[in-house]
Formats: structure tokens, sequence, C-alpha cells
């Protein structure tokens, strides 16, 4: 009977994307949905490819994600994945009918799916994954998530036995998830701009989760990822397999090293953490067997994804574009880090107002409250935008910042934004934008453009 059902679901999912394709319409998790009400266990039924590799955590996963799949691409390898649909059961659903013929044979080896932490007690009773690779577990959408613990939990309890983790070690958090299961670490040694103590409104590792003891750290990245150690039991961060050392941001190279081998690759970036994105996918390669040698050659064709962070010079400005994801405290506070400590002048646009919760006014707005906006607090920074329908509340919270209030322009439509700039000479912009306003925020940079080149 389930076969009956399975077929149905499938032959149906497959007709709404014909369906969308004549109505012009995107609804890309829309064949997901379909499957899963006429087949509930859908997602075990259908075929899969021979190897997947599962990527979730809060921050990360999808950069993660993609570089992967771009460097399988720049080796010829065809891998089914997520990346264009939903990381929830829906889109992952969609995908792998994607990926499926009219009989459901899978024509694809190997998969690479990113998938919300959340939805890991959905996904994974029906997906076995090869290998996990965890980025990190830190504070979310207080909405959904409210404490990474909460999801540890759910993690622990969903993730199957038999997958084999890639966890960063330099976040004791994640790197607890599920014990029982096989595991490797990745992690990066010591850097010069470590700290010993926590400096963030977010800090949620700072008792010891075996004796209750005041954790102290050997050294801290921001807010409990670094490498810490409990004086009164011992507990402590575990040691990393795959070890990023000699961080040479000039140079824009990291060491990798394991047991018996070193190996050097070129970074992406020079934030910290998309550093961490690039030493956790060496990982994910080196575990799936590639050489330092072959993931060089890769890596070094490889980009971070355009639409999360791109750079563009206009005349003599630069221009910023820079995903900020909205409701997460942790994730803005990264990025707030890294431009203040930028050299030159700034000036920003802040429109990272949760688009998607527009229509029901459900965004709760008290992560702005953990997010460290104290860090724009610079000299350097000039000209603060605060766009859209919370422009209100930025506002207040800039000023809780002690940010003196005449830097900051409040405007609701973001694309007035551009005509509040001061565009300073050799000015450095930068868009800062939420998960629901890509295509809006490349709006206001085409806008910008046009006043830098003198148009209207």
């Amino acid at each position: 009977m389930y076969r009956i059902r399975f077929f149905i679901a499938l032959w149906g999912a497959k007709f709404s994307k014909i369906l969308l394709k004549i109505t012009k319409n995107n609804g890309t998790n829309f064949p997901g949905t379909i499957a899963i009400k006429v087949c509930p266990d859908f997602l075990k039924y259908i075929n899969k490819p021979k190897k997947i590799v599962c990527i979730t955590g809060t921050n990360g996963k999808t950069t993660v994600a993609n570089l992967a799949i771009e460097m399988f691409a720049r080796d010829d390898k065809k891998v089914l994945n997520n990346s264009m649909g939903s990381n929830t059961i829906t889109g992952i659903s969609t995908s792998l009918i994607n990926g499926v013929n009219i009989f459901g044979r899978c024509k694809y080896e190997r998969g690479i799916l990113e998938i919300d932490e959340r939805s890991a007690k959905r996904v994974f009773p029906q997906i076995t994954a090869d290998y996990l690779l965890i980025t990190n577990l830190s504070r979310d959408s207080i909405m959904r998530n409210g404490h990474p613990e909460y999801i540890a939990k759910i993690l622990t309890e969903y993730i199957p036995r038999s997958t084999k983790l890639i966890i960063n070690a330099d976040d004791l958090i994640a790197s607890n998830v599920s014990p029982e299961n096989e595991r490797v670490y990745y992690g990066i040694d010591k850097m010069d701009t470590d700290k010993t103590e926590c400096t963030n409104l977010i800090n949620d590792l700072q008792i010891c989760p075996k004796c209750y003891s005041k954790l102290s750290y050997d050294y801290l990245r921001y807010h409990h990822i670094g490498k810490t150690v409990c004086k009164n039991c011992g507990f402590s961060s575990p040691k990393s397999d795959y070890l990023g050392e000699n961080v040479n941001l000039v140079d824009m190279t990291i060491d990798i090293k394991e047991v018996g081998c070193k190996g050097r690759h070129r970074l992406l970036n020079d934030s910290v953490y998309n550093i961490y994105n690039v030493v956790s996918t060496i990982a994910l390669f080196r575990e799936l067997g590639y050489s330092h040698d072959k993931i060089e050659k890769l890596l070094d064709k490889t980009s971070i994804l355009s639409s999360r962070y791109n750079v563009e010079v206009v005349d003599d400005k630069k221009l910023f574009m820079q995903l900020t994801k909205d409701k997460n405290a942790f994730a803005c506070s990264r990025v707030f880090d890294y431009i203040s400590n930028l050299p030159g002048e700034k000036e920003l646009i802040i429109m990272m107002s949760s688009l998607g919760d527009a229509k029901h006014w459900s965004e709760n707005t008290c992560w702005l409250y953990d997010c460290d906006f104290e860090l724009l607090n610079k000299d350097n920074i000039k000209n603060i935008v605060v766009v859209g329908p919370r422009y209100k509340d930025y506002y207040l919270r800039i000023l809780f910042a002690g940010i003196d209030g005449a830097k900051v322009v409040k405007t609701m439509d973001e694309l007035d934004a551009p005509d509040c700039l001061k565009l300073f000479e050799n000015d450095n912009i930068y868009i800062l934008y939420g998960t629901d306003s890509i295509v809006l925020a490349n709006g206001v940079k085409e806008k910008i453009k046009t006043r830098i080149k003198g148009g209207k």
C-alpha cells in the first residue's frame, strides 16, 4: 500500500512542477509539500544518492554547503543538493524529487543537503547521512530556537548513530552533540586577535556542563567560541583532528595540520567566521578522501556566494553587500565586529527587517538587545542609515549603544536610503540586509551606484 501512496505522491509532485512552470510561479517547496501531504513518509521511501553529506548549524551552513557543491562541480562530480530550495523537510523533499525520474530512480551518486537544525527531528528519521558537518550552535531566532542547548538536544536525539560527525572543536556546545557517534573535529589555533574573556553580550557557555563550575578560556574568539577548560574537573575542548594554524591575512593562507601531514590552503575571506567555513570544508573533503593538493586546486577557484557577500568599486568608493541575518543576534554581532575593525571611513545602511513577518508582525525585537550594536560606536563609522518598518526599533537600540544620534538617518522606504548617504571621498558603503531582503538590497545598491555616478 505504501508503494502506491508513494508513487501517487511522486507523480503528483512531478506534475505540480509542470504546472508551476506553465503558470510562471516559483514555488520551490511546493512539490515537496504536496508529496508529504499525500505520503507523510515520502522522504523515507524516495530513492537517494548512495553517499549523503548533510550540513547543519546555526550560522555558516549555507556558505559551507555552497562551497562543497561548487568544489564538487569543479571536480566534475554531479551532486544532488537543495541550494535552490529551503533547508526544511519540504525543500529537501523537493530536491530529492528533482533528483529522481518518474520511476523513482535517483540520478545522482552523491548528495549535499543543508538541513535546518530544528528540522532534524523530521528529516533524520527518514534520511541516514554518511557524514554530518556541524558548523556551530549559537543563539538564533528567539521565536524558533530559544537557546543552543535546546537545538543540541534535538540533534542528539535524532542524528542516526551510524552517521559520522564533523564538528567544530572550538564550540563546546556543538562538540558535545551525539556523544555516541563516531566523530572528527576541526578548529583554529590561537590567533593574535583572541581574548581570554568574553566581551560580547551573548555568552552561552559560562558554566562547566559537568561540574557546573565557572569555565575559563585559554583563548576566546567571540561569544563562546574558543578553547576552554574547567579548572575544577578538567573538562575541556576536544583536540582538533584538522587544526587551522598560521593564519596569514596578508597572503590569505592557512595551514591545516593533521597527524602525519599538513596542507596550505587559500582563504576566501578575512573574517574569522569565513575562515571557519573554509576549515570545515577542508575537513569534510579530507574525510571524503581528497588529498590536500586536490582540495587546494578545487578551493583555489571557489568563492563565497555573492548573494551573501560581495564588493564592488564604483569610482572612488567601495560598495559592500553583506548578508546580516535578522533575528540572529550572534550573526549580526559577527558582521558588526568585522566591519568595525576594517580601515577607512564608513557608511552603513541597516535594512535587516524581517520582511517575511511583515503581514502578521510576529517579529520579536528582543534579539536587538542581545546584538552588539556597541561595536558600531567607532569614529570612522560616520553615518548609519536605518530603514524599513523596524527603523524606530533600530534607532532606539543604536542610541542605547551610546552612538551619537546625529550620526543616524531614519527612513521608512528602503529605496530612499541611497539619498541619505553622505558619499565621502574614498567612502566605504555597507548594505546590511536580512535573509528576506536580497532582491530589495540589490535595488538599493543600483540606486547608490547611479547616485555615485551622478545620475538622478
